[in-house]
């Protein structure tokens, strides 16, 4: 069976709706959270039931897409495509909470996956979740996208949680608001090195992962 069900595209695909027209994204709180977990601990993840597994993403050749002007026959890609619901990383190296911080890749242009499921307690570490607003925190050094149940959080022209916020700069998703005992998200984690353009002799490094409830 395949890890993805994704497929590869052979040709330009319109937006389903002007991007701009989009709705905007939850805004995380700018004051202090009520409580927070940080998942690079064993008792942090554990408190989520996470189990974290990584493995690092190539760079592909690929056909260009089929209007592509004609002096482009080829692009490039990334494999796997593990932003998606569903990804089977069953087979990925797990790695243990207190080693997330751990250096990988191997420098210059670098990509790697991090990928978890989060279930959402009743009680975290001491804190009663029920009406809470639940915050992810990541932070990649160098770039980061955080995907959250399949989705990349963007929209054109704004602010968007899930894309790359600038040089060793946190994401922060809101994942309900409020959040219910029991519910899951699946994340995915794309860590990038860089600046692309001025490849790095260094390598990508997870700084944060916290998750922060607010009433």
């Amino acid at each position: 069976m395949p890890d993805s069900k994704w497929t590869r595209p052979t040709a330009s695909v319109a937006p389903a709706r002007p991007p701009l027209l989009a709705p905007p994204h939850p805004v995380s709180p700018l004051v202090p959270p009520a409580h927070v977990v940080d998942l690079m601990t064993a008792a942090g993840s554990a408190v989520f039931g996470a189990r974290w597994r990584a493995m690092e993403a190539k760079i592909v050749e690929c056909p260009a897409l089929t209007d592509a002007m004609p002096e482009f026959k080829t692009t490039y890609d990334i494999e796997p495509h593990a932003g998606e619901s569903g990804f089977d990383d069953s087979h990925w190296a797990v790695v243990a909470a207190t080693e997330l911080g751990a250096k990988r890749g191997g420098g210059l242009v670098s990509f790697f996956w991090f990928r978890t499921t989060l279930t959402i307690p009743a009680n975290a570490a001491g804190f009663d979740t029920g009406g809470a607003m639940a915050v992810l925190r990541v932070n990649i050094d160098d770039y980061a996208e955080v995907w959250i149940n399949g989705e990349l959080p963007r929209a054109a022209g704004r602010t968007s949680p899930g894309t790359i916020q600038g040089f060793n700069m946190p994401h922060r998703l809101v994942l309900a608001n409020p959040v219910t005992a029991g519910d899951k998200f699946e994340i995915a984690v794309f860590a990038i090195n860089g600046p692309i353009s001025a490849s790095p002799a260094n390598f990508l490094w997870f700084r944060e992962a916290k998750i922060e409830f607010f009433r």
